[in-house]
């Protein structure tokens, strides 16, 4: 009983063990949240940083009554749900069909996590050099090949364009979570089932996907917070898009901010994008311990 004792610790021991990651986050996440909020309420310009006027909810009320707010967060949602269906859909295709293959040979899975390694920067760029309606040279041969070419960029075409290059930046993202969770299957499960006269597609039905399900559900929300805050490859690659098409939400901020000098409406959009956020991890961490208790039960 000491023992078990010792090994937990006294209630001292784990505060004296938590206060640097409290001090850490009052510093680096505290005091920033509190200046944001101040910020929110006030009239605040590049000039009056230090000494910002309060207003009160004035900024929340011009952010929820502007357009291009709800615009941003319609694309924003649409971008996220899209791309994360698409890649966990892709990821578990490949997962299926490259299994075999990747079990003899491990070092294609090197070669499949290549687009991992470039920022997202840097793909919004490579793909507006390719997709250039006047420079790329994807237009340019498409042109040659077919007598005409699609506007990947216009006000039509570039919502689906940023969505395919999200996919497939993200896509070996998924395919590594869900190559895992197969992996990590029982083959004796497999083998016992298969003697039962189960075929390939009941053994995937009854026994992968259902073992699966709770990386599947996490590579999902994964994919979709990360599409729901996009900014960096769509703004190199077409900005805000003609009339605003591909604003996402963080774009919309960025340019509130930077563009507009709108610095209280710019912060009090900031809060409520975490406020959503916050609002949807809740909802999942919810979901997951209702979910591992009626396992459990």
């Amino acid at each position: 009983m000491s023992a078990n004792r010792s090994t937990a610790g006294t209630p001292f021991e784990w505060r004296v063990l938590l206060t640097p990651l409290v001090v850490f986050l009052l510093l680096f996440l505290g005091f920033p949240v509190l200046v944001d909020l101040v910020y929110s309420v006030s009239q605040v310009t590049f000039q009056t940083l230090r000494s910002p006027q309060i207003a009160g909810f004035g900024n929340y009320l011009e952010v929820l009554g502007d357009d291009a707010f709800w615009r941003a967060a319609g694309f924003s949602l649409r971008f996220g749900i899209l791309t994360a269906l698409a890649e966990c859909g892709i990821a578990l295709f490949l997962v299926i069909l490259l299994a075999p293959l990747l079990e003899k040979h491990s070092w294609l899975l090197a070669p499949l996590m290549l687009p991992l390694m470039v920022a997202p920067a840097m793909v919004g760029l490579m793909y507006r050099l390719v997709l250039h309606e006047f420079a790329g040279p994807l237009p340019y041969y498409l042109y040659m090949w077919f007598g005409d070419t699609p506007a990947f960029l216009d006000a039509d075409s570039a919502f689906w364009t940023v969505s395919v290059v999200e996919t497939l930046q993200w896509t070996p993202f998924a395919f590594l979570l869900l190559y895992v969770a197969y992996e990590a299957v029982p083959e004796e499960v497999r083998q016992a089932a298969g003697l039962d006269g189960a075929g390939g597609w009941d053994i995937l039905r009854y026994i992968d996907l259902p073992l699966m399900g709770p990386t599947l559900v996490v590579a999902f929300f994964i994919r979709f917070i990360d599409g729901f805050r996009v900014f960096d490859n769509v703004y190199t690659l077409v900005g805000a898009g003609p009339g605003g098409v591909t604003a996402s939400l963080p774009i919309y901020i960025y340019e509130a901010f930077f563009k507009q000098g709108a610095i209280g409406k710019a912060v009090a959009a900031s809060v409520l994008l975490f406020v959503v956020s916050f609002a949807v991890l809740f909802a999942l961490d919810w979901a997951g311990r209702r979910f591992s208790t009626r396992e459990a039960n």
